[in-house]
């Protein structure tokens, strides 16, 4: 039988590699990490996965999808679920740009909206917060409009 000091040790042992692994997952970047967190919530929508979307929520989440705003993880989930019902995305959007405070616990990303057919229809604007080591949350997002207009 083990004793309580060698089973503290290999139980030690265990969560140091796992923490390894996951540490090796998570880039240290704090830009990189918001770009590869908005890459896999804007995957939660290609990949129809409403519950994943969920978890990406802040708790404090405010989206400015209506008139008024959506309050809340649990509104803004509900009114989302709406975008998930049918087996074909309605649209996707991927990061283009990440602003990360110096302090490494804020960041703004924004980029990109396109519809089904890939034509860009609006671009976003979201702000995510660290809330735990390595898991950022997003707790305020707004659609913008997209003009089409020519370039100078």
């Amino acid at each position: 039988m083990r004793s309580a000091l060698e089973h503290f040790g290999l139980t030690l042992a265990l969560m140091g590699g796992w923490m390894g692994n996951v540490q090796a997952q998570t880039p240290a970047d704090p830009v990189q990490q918001v770009m590869a967190t908005e890459r896999a919530f804007a995957k939660s929508m290609a990949d129809r996965d409403h519950a994943a979307f969920s978890l990406f929520l802040s708790d404090e989440a405010v989206f400015f999808t209506t008139a008024t705003p959506l309050r809340g993880k649990q509104q803004v989930a509900d009114y989302w679920k709406r975008f998930y019902d049918k087996p074909e995305a309605p649209f996707a959007w991927e990061p283009e740009t990440v602003e990360v405070l110096a302090s490494g616990t804020l960041a703004l990303s924004s980029g990109p909206v396109r519809n089904a057919r890939g034509e860009q229809i609006a671009t976003f604007t979201s702000i995510w917060r660290l809330e735990t080591p390595g898991q950022w949350r997003i707790v305020f997002d707004k659609g913008n409009e997209y003009c089409r207009c020519a370039k100078p």
